[in-house]
């Protein structure tokens, strides 16, 4: 149980209420800040103004999937307000105070540093990351399913790299009956896709790859799908782009040869904010947990 542990939510959207929801089952005492239309709002949880006497109280501060942006504005849906956590903000936060956020800018990770304040940032956990890949390969498939008029079965499909996400998707298409190719760039990978019944090949060798594809999806944070590639790939051909901004395709490139490419960063979030919710609170959770446990052994 969290009973005692103060924990403040700045913004977000859909996945915070899972995670506001698994809390208070832990009898957490909760916070939540810009959440004014909000309609059903949780049973004991208090609503307060952005302030710096809340958070001088806060054992964990909970943010949005991008933390701020670059000049400390917090997203949120579910507020008109504009929300902007500063400086006095995190230097008010006391010391053993935890901010959880799926990834940071710099804004917020100098400011941490600054303050000596722990910063976690969920995205990077492997096992946060692996459970969203099974949402983000999901949301890949229905965007490929929604902009090609083939089926999936039978189809020509591309995966680029075989990271978390790259590794769900190749093998979830493998097993709706695509011919899947997988671009890697390491040894080890390249044996791994031939045990698992993948096509592999090097990156280095790309542009000799597309020539009969029908779908090319990207999962490398990289300028990676570049004009020489994207001048190889069939015009029917749908690219989709996974990789977090601005991804790694030549959009402009792709336009210019009619050919449809889509970023799509951020798909658990979009297409299944429940289970994605449930993720990261699963992760926050876990880590809160320990924190009491660590605590209470004098570490």
């Amino acid at each position: 149980m969290l009973t005692g542990v103060q924990v403040v939510f700045i913004g977000g959207d859909a996945r915070q209420l899972e995670i506001i929801h698994k809390l208070t089952e832990l009898d957490a005492s909760v916070t939540i800040v810009g959440y004014d239309q909000l309609q059903n709002p949780y049973h004991g949880v208090q609503r307060q103004p952005l302030s710096i006497e809340l958070l001088k109280h806060a054992d964990a501060l909970v943010l949005p999937a991008v933390g701020t942006d670059d000049s400390g504005k917090v997203h949120a849906i579910f507020t008109s307000d504009e929300l902007l956590l500063t400086e006095e903000h995190i230097a008010a936060l006391p010391d053993q105070c935890v901010i959880f956020t799926g990834m940071a800018k710099p804004y917020l990770s100098k400011l941490c540093a600054k303050y000596r304040i722990s910063l976690i940032e969920l995205f990077d956990r492997d096992d946060v990351a692996i459970y969203n890949s099974i949402p983000t390969a999901e949301g890949a498939i229905m965007m490929a399913i929604q902009n090609t008029d083939i089926t999936l079965h039978g189809s020509e499909s591309v995966v680029l790299g075989m990271g978390r996400t790259g590794f769900t998707l190749a093998r979830t298409l493998l097993g709706l009956g695509a011919n899947v190719r997988i671009g890697v760039r390491r040894d080890e990978h390249f044996a791994r896709a031939v045990e698992m019944g993948f096509k592999p090949f090097f990156i280095a060798d790309l542009a000799r790859q597309v020539s009969n594809i029908d779908l090319l999806f990207n999962t490398i944070p990289t300028m990676i799908v570049t004009a020489q590639v994207i001048a190889q790939i069939p015009n029917r051909a749908v690219i989709i782009d996974l990789a977090s901004f601005p991804g790694g395709v030549d959009f402009r490139f792709a336009e210019k040869r009619g050919i449809k490419a889509m970023l799509a960063p951020g798909l658990p979030g979009i297409v299944a904010p429940k289970s994605a919710g449930r993720i990261l609170a699963q992760s926050i959770t876990q880590l809160l947990l320990e924190d009491m446990r660590n605590r209470g052994s004098g570490q």
